[in-house]
């Protein structure tokens, strides 16, 4: 018997970050407009969202309701975070790449473990949902954000 208590608020702390992950998203995508790694962001930031909008219905399917005061401090929090220096006063600087493919890094990390731990669950509500995809999605979005987090990472600190 799931805990429906405990797992609400699980859902909704996801949630809430989910916001955060998809406003970092389309922050690092602007920002990298017209690059390879733009493009890449374009897709990361498409794929983020659609993963919100399962977790979305998966909170619907077990009759979760949103917690607005936890997605609306997981909105403000996420443009609080713009406000951290990356040692210039205007603009975007390497070290903002760095910060921004980091922080999106995490957040998929914790979108798999999410994923984990409700595929391991057994209600009949959520055997609608292919968390093996799921599982699979967040592992490749966490490589190739690796991969780009590393390199961002080089070319701001110098490559030795």
């Amino acid at each position: 018997m799931i805990e429906l208590k405990l797992l609400s608020t699980y859902l909704n702390d996801h949630y809430a970050g989910s916001t955060v992950g998809c406003e970092l998203a389309n922050r690092a995508r602007s920002s990298n407009e017209g690059t390879e790694l733009g493009r890449f962001l374009e897709e990361l930031s498409r794929e983020i969202h659609e993963d919100r909008d399962t977790l979305d219905a998966i909170m619907e399917s077990l009759g979760v309701a949103k917690d607005r005061l936890k997605v609306a401090a997981g909105w403000m929090g996420e443009k609080a975070g713009r406000l951290k220096p990356n040692n210039r006063l205007f603009g975007y600087s390497p070290l903002s790449r760095v910060i921004e493919l980091e922080g999106l890094a995490l957040g998929v990390e914790g979108k798999r473990g999410l994923w984990e731990v409700l595929s391991e669950l057994e209600d009949p509500r959520l055997q609608q949902f292919d968390f093996e995809r799921l599982l699979a999605r967040a592992r490749s979005q966490r490589d190739r954000l690796h991969d780009r987090r590393r390199t961002a990472a080089l070319d701001a600190f110098g490559r030795g």
